[in-house]
């Protein structure tokens, strides 16, 4: 703290008090400027697998595979009930096994359970379907 004398009307001098802000202000800057040099620079990257541009277009459209999901959790292939788990992973992998794969399109329903979704997608991934994607999303928006 430091201590100005000033003058006053009365003749006598009298101690103002009155904190110097200066080494405070220059103390908080130092600090500042400390702590944003030790603040680590954060990088979030997130692996995307994206197209890679081929200078041909293809001749024929490619071949889509649709999978429904009900809300009862029943999932359809191209509009056949698969009878089981095993049968859908059958066909997910003759479809990965393809040199050219064929797309595979999710159309879940609306009411339908999310783990009958991930069930489906978490097995097209491990059979290592890379043309996947999920359709129908137009039915989830609020109008």
């Amino acid at each position: 703290m430091g201590m100005n004398v000033g003058s006053s009307n009365s003749g006598e001098q009298e101690p103002m008090m009155e904190m110097n802000m200066t080494p405070l202000i220059d103390v908080m800057l130092v600090l500042i400027i400390m702590l944003i040099i030790t603040i680590p620079i954060q990088n979030h990257a997130i692996k995307l697998n994206m197209p890679v541009s081929t200078p041909s277009k293809p001749t024929t459209p490619p071949v889509v595979d649709v999978i429904d999901i009900d809300p009862a959790g029943t999932v359809l292939w191209n509009g056949t009930p698969m009878p089981s788990r095993a049968a859908l992973e059958g066909k997910l992998q003759a479809v990965a096994a393809m040199p050219n794969q064929d797309e595979v399109h999710i159309r879940p329903n609306k009411l339908v359970e999310y783990k009958s979704v991930a069930a489906v997608m978490a097995s097209a991934q491990r059979l290592g379907v890379t043309k996947i994607g999920i359709v129908g999303n137009e039915q989830y928006l609020d109008q």
